[in-house]
C-alpha cells in the first residue's frame, strides 16, 4: 500500500464512528408498512422495548408527555412492544388499541419485535455487539443521536421525564 492510500485509509477510518448500529434495518409499523431509524436522521429518537402487562408500562404516559414536549422540536420517541420478558399482549391490534385507550399514544410504534438473543432484531443485535447494551427488562431506553450513535442507554427504572433523560434531550436540540 502506498503512503498516499495508507494516509487516505486512515483519514477515512478517523472520520468513521467508532461503531455502527443498524440504522436501515426495518421494524414492522404497528399501524402497518415498515419504519427505520435512518428515517430520523439528524434528529434525536429515543428507542424504548415496552410491554402491555409489565410493572413499568405506567411509563407509557411519560414517554408520550417527553414526545409531547419536544417533538416540534425534533425528538422522536419509538415504542418497541417485546414480549421477551413474557408481558405483551400476544396481537399487535391488541397492543395498539391498549396503549390508544389506556394511554393516549400517538408516538410511534414498532409491531411486537424481539431485543434481546438470536431473534433479536438487527437493531437491537448491533447494540449488542456495537455498544455491548442488551435490554434486561421492559423499558430500558437508547438515546440515539442526531448523527445516528448512542448518547446514552438507561434502564428500567430510568423514568421518561427524569432529569437524566430530559437533559441529554435537550442538549441534543440545542
Amino acid at each position: 500500500m502506498s503512503r498516499f492510500t495508507a494516509a487516505v485509509f486512515a483519514i477515512l477510518l478517523s472520520a468513521m464512528p467508532a461503531w455502527s448500529l443498524e440504522l436501515d434495518a426495518p421494524f414492522d409499523n404497528i399501524d402497518g408498512g415498515e419504519l427505520t431509524l435512518s428515517q430520523w436522521s439528524g434528529q434525536p429518537v429515543l428507542v424504548v422495548n415496552t410491554a402491555s402487562r409489565c410493572g413499568y408500562t405506567k411509563q407509557y404516559s411519560q414517554l408520550q408527555d417527553l414526545y409531547d414536549r419536544y417533538r416540534d422540536e425534533g425528538l422522536v420517541v419509538l415504542a418497541v412492544p417485546s414480549n421477551d420478558f413474557k408481558q405483551e399482549l400476544a396481537d399487535e391490534g391488541k397492543v395498539k388499541e391498549f396503549c390508544e385507550t389506556q394511554f393516549g399514544l400517538d408516538l410511534p410504534m414498532t409491531g411486537i419485535t424481539h431485543v434481546k438473543g438470536k431473534a433479536a432484531h438487527p437493531f437491537f443485535r448491533s447494540l449488542k455487539t456495537e455498544v455491548g447494551f442488551v435490554p434486561r427488562w421492559n423499558f430500558n431506553k437508547v438515546l440515539i443521536g442526531p448523527d445516528g450513535t448512542v448518547v446514552k442507554t438507561y434502564g428500567s427504572r430510568t423514568k421518561p421525564l427524569s432529569g437524566a433523560i430530559t437533559r441529554e434531550v435537550e442538549a441534543l436540540l440545542n
